[in-house]
């Protein structure tokens, strides 16, 4: 058997594993009833997730960056599915989401932090903020504090991470240097945006603690979509060679999350990292509490000065 086979063919305790699609994890699964919140639902997993979690009966907020990004993406989904505008790197907008959300008077069952932006090839600054770091953490940490008792009795928080989180600079998070003014290159910025993501899901899982509600971190795999777009091709192979082979379809990539987003499997299960639809053990840095707490108050005091 070829190892392309063996990568392919290996499932984990759950039953699944690097090749199960996401209609796979979901298949015979009753979600009509649930409001479900995805962040980047206009393209790649975003997407994707929205399609699978709605075609098991979900109504879907979708949100992207502008409304007219939401509305389209909305239209291909059909009935029940509401666009919501959030471009993440803007505070005034995530808050707007925050607001337009509560407004409908609805609760979340589930809250999918999926959007994101990946290596930048040169350090960008916004609102005073590292630009990954803005989009992929405090965008998400704001969107997801700001509806958090909206949450139902079972709800669940799904937070994108990556492997990349490995790539994080030494000692993890980068208190003294947010920024990354000393040490940029796109891949440390990426890798230190994604531990964020990781050590966000750990540090609220804490604060769910004593209730049925749950957050967990997932690395979807490496999977051509539009995030990749600023990867050379001789990049992108480079990546999928060392995530495993070569890279995963978006019905693939997307089957992490809807696992864990839907699966009564994976009900009950918080503060954990999960790869091809199992619980994986992360970095040193993604497995420290205190660092997870760290950023935690870091993050909020940071959002809070955002407007």
């Amino acid at each position: 058997m070829s190892l392309v086979s063996l990568v392919r063919g290996r499932r984990g305790v759950s039953g699944y594993g690097y090749a199960s699609t996401a209609e796979d994890v979901t298949r015979g699964l009753n979600l009509r009833g649930q409001n479900i919140l995805i962040t980047g639902v206009s393209s790649g997993l975003g997407a994707e997730t929205a399609r699978v979690l709605q075609l098991r009966g979900a109504t879907i907020y979708g949100a992207a960056r502008t409304l007219e990004k939401a509305s389209a993406a909305c239209r291909q989904l059909g009935a029940n599915a509401v666009p919501i505008a959030c471009e993440l790197a803007e505070p005034a907008s995530v808050r707007a989401c925050v607001a337009d959300v509560r407004a409908r008077g609805i609760k979340l069952d589930v809250i999918v932090c999926n959007a994101g932006i990946m290596a930048l090839p040169k350090r960008e600054l916004r609102h005073g903020q590292e630009l990954q770091f803005l989009t992929n953490h405090l965008g998400h940490f704001g969107l997801v504090t700001g509806l958090l008792d909206l949450l139902r009795e079972r709800g669940r928080v799904v937070v994108l991470s990556s492997a990349a989180h490995m790539f994080a600079p030494s000692g993890g998070i980068q208190f003294d240097d947010l920024t990354l003014e000393q040490s940029y290159t796109p891949w440390l910025a990426y890798g230190h945006s994604k531990l964020a993501n990781l050590l966000f899901a750990r540090a609220l899982a804490g604060r769910l603690a004593g209730t049925q509600r749950t957050a967990n971190s997932v690395h979807p795999g490496t999977i051509a979509t539009p995030l990749s777009r600023h990867m050379s091709s001789l990049t992108q192979t480079a990546a999928a060679l060392a995530s495993g082979v070569f890279f995963k379809t978006v019905g693939e990539g997307a089957a992490t999350q809807c696992y864990v987003a839907a699966h009564p499997a994976a009900s009950g299960i918080s503060g954990e990292y999960f790869q091809n639809c199992n619980v994986a053990r992360p970095s040193r840095y993604g497995r420290d509490p205190a660092l997870a707490e760290r950023l935690w108050d870091v993050s909020e005091r940071i959002w809070n000065t955002l407007h």
